[in-house]
C-alpha cells in the first residue's frame, strides 16, 4: 500500500465582500434565480468590492492557514499559488503574497491550470517536498473573476447591492449575451499549510493528471494574449473578447467522463478502489457536473460533498474551501480516505487522494 510523504496540517479560505443572490444578477441580465439554479445548482456568490485585489484574498485566506496549522509566516519557505486572474498580467501572484506576507528571498511559484489548479498544485507541492527542496509550503488558490464581467459603473452598483435603479435595455441585452457564463463565477481564495507527515499512513497518496490542448477554444479567453498585436485592444473591450468563451456541452461531457476515469486511475494507482473513498470533493464548477462525475463512481449522496450553490465557480479555490468547510465542520475524520478531482481549460483534468 502507497505510503504517504506529506499532508496538510492547517486550511482556511476568504471570499470577496460582498454576497451577491442570484436575484441581482437578474437585475443585469435576461435571466431569473430559477433559470440559474436549474442549469448550474448556484444560488449566490461573492463578488471584491473595487479595489481588493487577487493577492489580497491570496493573503487573507494564507493567514486563517497559517493559524489553524499553528504555523509563523516565518517558518514558511516556499510559495505556491495556483491562479488564472492574477493582479496584473505579469508578474505573478506569489511573489505579491511573498512581500504581504512580509517573507523574503523564499521561492514563490504561479502555475496556470484554471479548474484544475489543485490538483496540479497539490502534486506540485508534494513533489517539492518529497524532493527536500521545501519544508514547509504555502500552497493557494486564488481567484478573482468579478474582472470578466461587462457591467457598466451603474451596473455594477445595482449588482453590489448599491442601487436599485434599472439598468437600460441596451446595457441588459448587452450583458444578456454572456449570461451562461456571468451567473457562474465567483471571487475568492483557500490555502493550505503542507509539510512533510510524520505520519507515513496520513497524507497525500498519489495522483493522475492529464492534458489536452486539441479542444483548447472549447474554453479560453479570446484576448489579452501575445497570440494579438497589440496584446489587449479597444476591438477587444468592444466585442465582448476579455469574458471566457466557453461550449458547454463539449466541457459538460469531458468533465463528466475525464473525472471519474482520474479518479479510478489514482486509486489504482495506490492499490485502492472506489469503495475505499470515504468522501469525493469534486471541482465546483457546476452542480450538473458534479451530479455527473458522482453518478459516474456511483457514489452516493452521503461520499460527495458540494458547496457551489453559496460561492459559485471560484476555479482554483473551490477545492481547498470545500476541504476546509469538511474539515471544520467535522465532516472528516482521521483515518478517512478523500478524493479530489477537477478538470479546467487547456484542457487540464486529474485526481488526487489523500488520507486524512
Amino acid at each position: 500500500m502507497t505510503q504517504a510523504f506529506s499532508r496538510i496540517y492547517g486550511s482556511g479560505f476568504v471570499t470577496g465582500e460582498t454576497l451577491v443572490p442570484n436575484s441581482r444578477m437578474a437585475m443585469v441580465c435576461d435571466t431569473t434565480d430559477e433559470w440559474i439554479r436549474e442549469r448550474s445548482g448556484i444560488e449566490q456568490r461573492y463578488f471584491i468590492n473595487e479595489g481588493t485585489s487577487t493577492s489580497d484574498l491570496a493573503v487573507g485566506a494564507a493567514k486563517k492557514a497559517l493559524d489553524d496549522a499553528k504555523w509563523k509566516a516565518e517558518e514558511v519557505d516556499y510559495i505556491v499559488v495556483a491562479t488564472m486572474t492574477p493582479d496584473y498580467y505579469f508578474p505573478g501572484v506569489g511573489s505579491l503574497v511573498q512581500a504581504k506576507l512580509g517573507l523574503t528571498n523564499i521561492p514563490a511559484l504561479d502555475i496556470r491550470q484554471q479548474c484544475s489548479g489543485f490538483v496540479y498544485g497539490l502534486q506540485m507541492c508534494d513533489a517539492l517536498l518529497r524532493a527536500g527542496q521545501a519544508k514547509k509550503i504555502l500552497f493557494i488558490g486564488a481567484e478573482i473573476h468579478s474582472g470578466f464581467m461587462p457591467f457598466s459603473k451603474h451596473g455594477w452598483d445595482v449588482v453590489m447591492g448599491r442601487s436599485d435603479k434599472p439598468v437600460t435595455q441596451e446595457e441588459k441585452d448587452w450583458n444578456s449575451k454572456f449570461r451562461h457564463l456571468l451567473v457562474l463565477f465567483g471571487d475568492a481564495a483557500g490555502a493550505m499549510c503542507i509539510a512533510p507527515t510524520d505520519d507515513p499512513q496520513r497524507g497525500i497518496l498519489g495522483f493522475a493528471l492529464h492534458s489536452d490542448g486539441k479542444d483548447v477554444e472549447s474554453l479560453y479567453v479570446p484576448s489579452a494574449g501575445f497570440k494579438y498585436r497589440p496584446y489587449f485592444s479597444e476591438d477587444h473591450i468592444r466585442e465582448g473578447r476579455f469574458v471566457p468563451v466557453m461550449e458547454g456541452r463539449q466541457v459538460f461531457k469531458m468533465a463528466v467522463t475525464k473525472m471519474p476515469e482520474a479518479v479510478h486511475e489514482a486509486l489504482g494507482k495506490t492499490g485502492l478502489g472506489i469503495d475505499d473513498v470515504n468522501l469525493l470533493i469534486p471541482h465546483q464548477a457546476n452542480l450538473r457536473i458534479s451530479e455527473g462525475v458522482q453518478k459516474g463512481l456511483k457514489l452516493p449522496d452521503s461520499r460527495v460533498f458540494n458547496n457551489i450553490m453559496r460561492y459559485g465557480n471560484t476555479t482554483a479555490a473551490t477545492i481547498p474551501i470545500a476541504y476546509d468547510e469538511c474539515k471544520k465542520a467535522g465532516r472528516i475524520k482521521q483515518g478517512d480516505l478523500l478524493a479530489f478531482c477537477a478538470l479546467g481549460a487547456g484542457f487540464h483534468w486529474g485526481a488526487a487522494l489523500m488520507r486524512e
